[in-house]
């Protein structure tokens, strides 16, 4: 029942090619959901993944990436909502 995400996109070292073939084989493969916002990822990079999920028909997700106060470079309380125009990892869990 568990939901396979690509997260945190941004940490990884690929070329924008690369991470393109990424994406598709993981579509390919039914992958379905992107971490969008998470304290892995600068601002400007929430918005470049919020894009690829729309691109891609990803669902998106958002963790913190948390495991002690002071030790994530940003607070799981200082992070944004997902962007509304996004369908939410879970959406049909509730």
């Amino acid at each position: 029942g568990g939901v396979a995400v690509i997260a945190p996109p941004g940490r990884y070292r690929f070329t924008e090619l690369e991470e393109g073939a990424l994406f598709d084989e993981f579509k390919q493969l039914g992958g379905t959901t992107i971490e969008v916002v998470t304290g892995s990822h600068s601002p400007d990079q929430f918005g470049e993944y919020a894009e690829k999920a729309r691109r891609y028909g990803f669902r998106a997700s958002r963790g913190t990436d948390f495991h002690a106060p002071g030790e994530a470079r940003v607070d799981f309380s200082a992070l944004p909502p997902l962007p509304s125009n996004l369908t939410p990892v879970w959406k049909d869990w509730f």
